[in-house]
């Protein structure tokens, strides 16, 4: 397993074409994450949500919870 390490903004991204050199995560795998967050920011405002943060920390709660099944049945 890897560990995760946040972006810290486009501005201090450092590349060789293949990885960020700052946060050390390859660029497929930056757009993907941002992929999912794009999809998921429009879900709630074609929701018309006005708790954003309650949806946020609802999404990361079973998110934690499916990775932890997941990997205990695999």
């Amino acid at each position: 397993m890897s560990t995760f390490t946040p972006c810290k903004g486009k501005t201090a991204c450092r590349d060789d074409g293949a990885i960020c050199l700052t946060c050390g995560r390859s660029f497929a795998e930056i757009e993907q994450t941002r992929a999912q967050i794009d999809a998921l920011a429009e879900f709630v405002i074609a929701q018309g949500y006005d708790n954003v943060g309650e949806f946020a920390a609802y999404v990361a709660d079973k998110v934690e919870k499916k990775v932890r099944h997941r990997r205990e049945t695999t």
